[in-house]
């Protein structure tokens, strides 16, 4: 089981590490940041599907074509694990090497988004007040990581669950496996 996990999470880590990495850049150098938001989860859906390939793998040729719920989700997560670490590391690296000043950037975006929707003066300054709480919680190396992970993390969860609850199979008598 160690071998299928760490071969699929180092790989659905790197799908999603690259992915993150290109798209941030481009938000980045654009200051769009439109819609990096929906292209960020296709990007964790697309790597972890490689959960339910992880499983599978497991499942058929090390397991007899059997496992259960529990065993599965626990392949699905620790794949996760590895993958959304692999994320959260290349975060690290991006934002504090090369995108000092993104929470700058993110902040006046999200402002002049606000202030060009027409809200009111009372929405704008709610507006103020999150991004200012948001700016000073990043300003931590430990909420950097801790919200990186409630990123992506949720989502391996998710795919784990549902990888579990699709790919489990009984053993009938005679060990012959059971659609």
């Amino acid at each position: 089981m160690k071998k299928n996990v760490i071969v699929f999470g180092l790989i659905s880590g790197l799908i999603v590490s690259v992915l993150m990495v290109i798209g941030m850049a481009w938000c980045y150098k654009s200051g769009n940041h439109d819609g990096n938001m929906i292209l960020g989860y296709a990007s964790m859906l697309l790597a972890f599907s490689l959960i339910f390939v992880g499983v599978k793998n497991y499942r058929d040729k090390y397991n007899n074509g059997v496992i259960s719920f529990g065993k599965a989700f626990k392949i699905g997560l620790y794949i996760s694990l590895i993958a959304s670490t692999m994320y959260v590391l290349a975060w690290l690296i991006d934002y504090y090497l090369f995108m000092p000043d993104f929470m700058d950037k993110y902040a006046a975006h999200e402002m002049a988004k606000a202030q060009s929707s027409g809200a009111s003066a009372a929405d704008i300054a709610a507006k103020v007040k999150e991004i200012s709480y948001m700016k000073r919680m990043y300003s931590s190396f430990i909420w950097v990581v801790l919200f990186t992970y409630m990123e992506i993390l949720p989502v391996g969860l998710i795919v784990s669950l549902i990888t579990a609850f699709i790919l489990k199979r009984k053993a009938k008598s005679g060990n012959v496996a059971v659609a």
